[in-house]
């Protein structure tokens, strides 16, 4: 039975329908061997990415001191972790840490800024900043990520040429008041609607490791599928010291491989990205996350160091993967099978499709 389900999965992947929640569920538990979920999750992600590995990086503009209370984060109000402080860095700088990135191999830019959300100077900064980084590296993607956006702000950033912009969902809807009080889950999608809207390439993911059950995790892979995103980062849990979560030790390799299997049932086609606390969580097993996870970020993230650079093109390489490059497509090619030309109802002699 085993077998005959994960067949299942991959069938149902390969034709990007999601699966049910039996089915997902049963990915997550332990009654289905870990190689055999790998190895299946491996063959939708072959199918759409090949061999490639996207890397990302992270420029944090502006770090700490933040006015929201979300229980993960090392910048939130309160939090005592003992994290880097600063106010919003050039535009110069930010293209000179954009650069080294690039010339490493990153292909998206990833700019990050503390806060609810920008106001008018902070939109102006990140302007200014995306004009720096396109000056050496026009054909890198930059995508922004400032908080929760108000009328206007999504559109200025594409007009500035932002190719993304992303704000995690983080956990599940009927659990995100024991995470965070200052917004809502309804704030965040918001945002991520704005951003599509306005012609944003719309990223949004997860953090795992906070408490959640399976059935949270589900929920939540079904709310993001919802929103079509077209990349989607895995985080795992950096337990700050000095935040409401900085206890919180429960994730195993085994659980997060199971969860970035289960994102590739759900986003076959899809970029599902490698994010925070891969070092932390997976450890030795990371270059099997690269069977399942098509993207990931390159050096630090927001508060936290990250794996050196170097090590990480050692295990790509290592892998058997290959770092994809500023003139590949990430997303697959256009789909024209979705387009079907009708045959039936008016003007023909089949029934319409009502």
């Amino acid at each position: 039975m085993t077998a005959e389900l994960l067949d299942q999965l991959v069938d149902k992947a390969l034709r990007r329908e999601a699966p049910t929640r039996e089915e997902a569920l049963s990915v997550l538990s332990e009654t289905v061997e870990l190689l055999d979920v790998v190895a299946a999750g491996s063959r939708v992600r072959r199918k759409f990415f090949g061999r490639r590995v996207k890397l990302n990086t992270i420029v944090n503009m502006k770090s700490g001191l933040c006015p929201e209370d979300c229980g993960y984060c090392s910048q939130r109000l309160g939090s005592a972790s003992e994290v880097l402080k600063y106010s919003w860095i050039t535009p110069g700088k930010a293209a000179e840490v954009a650069d080294h990135a690039v010339r490493a191999g990153a292909k998206r830019v990833c700019l990050v800024a503390s806060g609810r959300g920008p106001g008018e100077r902070d939109i102006r900064r990140i302007e200014d900043t995306i004009a720096a980084i396109k000056v050496d590296n026009p054909q890198v993607e930059v995508c922004v990520c400032l908080g929760l956006l108000t009328d206007g702000q999504a559109e200025r950033l594409a007009a500035a040429g932002a190719h993304a912009y992303s704000h995690n969902l983080n956990t599940s809807e009927a659990r995100y008041a024991d995470i965070c009080s200052t917004h809502t889950f309804g704030d965040r999608v918001d945002t991520l609607r704005r951003a599509t809207a306005a012609g944003l390439s719309p990223c949004s993911g997860a953090i795992f490791g906070m408490g959640e059950s399976d059935t949270d995790i589900v929920d939540l892979a079904v709310a993001l599928r919802e929103l079509d995103p077209d990349s989607v980062p895995v985080n795992f849990l950096i337990p700050f010291e000095g935040t409401p979560l900085g206890h919180r030790w429960e994730l195993t390799p085994d659980r997060c491989l199971r969860i970035l299997a289960l994102f590739r049932f759900y986003f076959p086609d899809v970029e599902v990205r490698l994010a925070g606390g891969r070092e932390i969580h997976l450890r030795t097993l990371q270059p099997l996350a690269l069977h399942l996870a098509n993207s990931m970020f390159l050096g630090d993230y927001l508060t936290s160091e990250g794996q050196p650079g170097a090590d990480d093109r050692v295990m790509i390489a290592d892998a058997g993967f290959t770092i994809e490059g500023v003139h590949e497509s990430t997303l697959p090619a256009a789909r024209h099978d979705l387009v079907a030309i009708r045959r039936r109802g008016a003007g023909t002699d089949l029934p319409a499709n009502a």
